[in-house]
């Protein structure tokens, strides 16, 4: 597979939409911007600094856990609670925070300066949440919330995101086109210094087909973002296009061929996402992060993103507790499994929850599953964990301590 996806990288180039032509590149020119790619990068300060290194498959050197809620709007009142319950955790190493659509009951659209505006005040909350929980040094993972440039720009000017602590984003739209608008957000980190995800998603059932050649085009764009945008990390992302998940069987089996096709193909930092479709306060919404997270662990993931509850559907349907079990899975499972016995758990809990993919249960919301007051879990909530993490020690797979 990453032999198909690198011939293809050769072949196809980068598409850049703005001024209709394709960027092609030599072999010569794909194997020194492999050749030359960080495979190690230390974020944060003090206590909470993290480093992420390259990894291979059976890596016995855990993953960077990376708290979240994905993609996710969360109201402005719940938005400082919300990353707190994320980053009280210890196990969580990183916090992306989730994203605002109204600033002072405004709402934020592109390219207005309402996005400008919530750059620097997805920035500034967030790093609020962190001081209140004590982990002021903590790294960070940003703009989340920005749908162009503008909101992108904004969060990393002075009072924003630090670029020596805070990963940048620059996602393609499709995986093998570059815009400018993406190159914009490329350079800017460049010129400030700070590491850089270039990442992308792609769909079982788009425009690479059939799992198979999801994967070949996941390698293949990978390389391709090595060489054009010259990345810290990359994210190669398969979703399947019938429910916007990589839990389901055929999802899991294209993200972990294609990690594992990546990491002992070369030497770049790659980064996961779990992408679910059920929500908080459900056994579906475990199982499911159960699934994808020792998938990339043990395939080789330097660096996981979790969670995307919902596969972001509902405002604010997202808590910490998910992330903390995320953690703990990840972190556990690169320690003490072989990819033999992740196949083994992996099969067990996928037909638990792969029959509701069509029909999954929504859950409930942050308010609903976590005491404001304290931001722990309900009692229900809690049950919920214990059970499945009680199962997962049945079928091998110690507690992470």
């Amino acid at each position: 597979f990453y032999n198909a996806g690198y011939e293809l990288a050769l072949r196809l180039g980068m598409f850049c939409p703005d001024t209709k032509r394709r960027v092609i590149f030599t072999d010569e020119e794909l194997k020194e911007s492999l050749k030359d790619v960080p495979t190690e990068v230390t974020l944060g300060y003090g206590k909470d600094k993290v480093t992420i290194k390259s990894r291979v498959p059976e890596d016995r050197n855990p993953p960077v856990a990376e708290g979240s809620a994905l993609g996710l709007s969360v109201s402005e009142e719940y938005f400082i609670p919300l990353c707190m319950a994320i980053a009280q955790y210890k196990v969580i190493d990183i916090i992306l925070a989730p994203t605002l659509d109204t600033i002072n009951g405004r709402e934020v659209r592109a390219r207005t300066p309402y996005e400008t505006i919530m750059g620097m005040y997805e920035a500034k909350y967030v790093k609020e949440a962190l001081r209140r929980v004590g982990r002021p040094g903590m790294p960070l993972h940003g703009v989340e919330g920005a749908p162009t440039e503008y909101g992108y720009f904004s969060g990393f000017l002075w009072g924003g995101f630090e670029p020596d602590r805070t990963i940048g984003i620059a996602l393609i739209p499709e995986p093998i086109s570059l815009p400018y608008q993406i190159l914009h957000r490329t350079v800017v980190n460049h010129l400030i210094g700070s590491p850089l995800e270039a990442g992308h998603m792609l769909n079982i059932g788009g425009y690479f087909g059939p799992p198979e050649g999801a994967v070949v085009g996941a390698v293949a764009a990978q390389i391709l973002q090595v060489a054009s945008m010259f990345p810290t990390v990359v994210e190669s992302t398969i979703l399947d296009a019938r429910y916007s998940v990589n839990t389901n069987r055929e999802s899991l089996w294209a993200t972990s061929t294609s990690m594992q096709a990546r990491t002992l193909g070369n030497k770049v930092m790659n980064l996961g996402i779990t992408s679910q479709i059920s929500g908080p306060c459900t056994d579906m919404l475990l199982y499911e992060t159960v699934t994808i997270t020792i998938a990339d662990s043990v395939s080789g993931v330097a660096i996981e993103i979790g969670t995307r509850p919902t596969g972001c559907r509902y405002k604010n349907y997202a808590s910490g507790l998910e992330n903390k079990f995320f953690a703990e899975v990840l972190k556990s499972s690169a320690k003490h499994l072989k990819l033999s016995d992740a196949n083994e758990i992996v099969k067990a809990i996928l037909p638990k929850y792969e029959d509701k993919l069509k029909n999954p249960p929504k859950g409930k919301s942050f308010p609903e599953c976590t005491d404001l007051r304290t931001l722990q879990p309900t009692r229900e909530w809690l049950e919920i964990y214990e059970k499945v993490w009680r199962e997962l020690e049945d079928l091998g797979l110690p507690r992470w301590k």
